[in-house]
């Protein structure tokens, strides 16, 4: 809920959507402009079978090519800061690429 905050009403920019579907999966964040899947990862994801399915699942994600980042749980209530700025970066960075590829269009 503390990162919703942040992401919900474009006020990064660029829309995001809570509880988005992708095929079989459901993404704790999308942003359709940008393709980028935001995860949030609680103590759970420590669990080794868990870990197992969360790499099978980014890869399945990747493959539509959708770009995948994780956050734990802890790293944003330490830090939601740091954790949007990070953000932000990889926003701008994907933005930057949509341009110069829309240039060698």
């Amino acid at each position: 809920m503390l990162l919703w905050q942040f992401l919900k009403a474009n006020q990064l920019g660029v829309r995001f959507k809570r509880q988005h579907p992708i095929w079989l999966y459901i993404a704790d964040f999308y942003c359709h402009e940008l393709k980028l899947v935001i995860e949030v990862d609680g103590s759970i994801h420590n669990v080794k079978e868990v870990m197992e399915q969360d790499v099978i699942r980014e890869e399945d994600i990747i493959s539509f090519g959708i770009k995948v980042i994780r956050f734990k749980n802890n790293e944003i209530h330490r830090d939601v800061e740091d954790v949007i700025n990070k953000i932000k970066d990889i926003i701008n960075e994907l933005k930057a690429n949509g341009k110069d590829k829309e240039k060698s269009d």
